[in-house]
């Protein structure tokens, strides 16, 4: 017989579930579960920092473009010394 298919019962043997909430917190899980720690501050602020010394960075990069990419102005980049005796190759 299926389970959702049920008979006729009767009114004293009818039983009826109801879900109760556990005052008590499971183990492990106390007062304090899920509130921020002060290891999620510190995460943040490094966080902010690395984000502030990229930045610092790209700006660093993108000042030293050239202002166009037009081929009259262009000139070959110097090379370094360690490049100068490499076959190109």
């Amino acid at each position: 017989m299926s389970p959702l298919l049920v008979g006729p019962v009767s009114v004293t043997q009818a039983v009826v579930s109801v879900p109760v909430q556990d005052p008590a917190p499971p183990p492990g899980q106390g007062e304090e579960f899920g509130k921020a720690s002060p290891v999620a501050l510190v995460v943040i602020i490094l966080l902010a920092l690395v984000t502030i010394v990229l930045i610092r960075s790209m700006t660093k990069r993108i000042r030293r473009l050239p202002t166009s990419f037009d081929g009259s102005d262009a000139q070959p980049p110097a090379r370094d010394a360690e490049d100068a005796g490499r076959d190109p190759s």
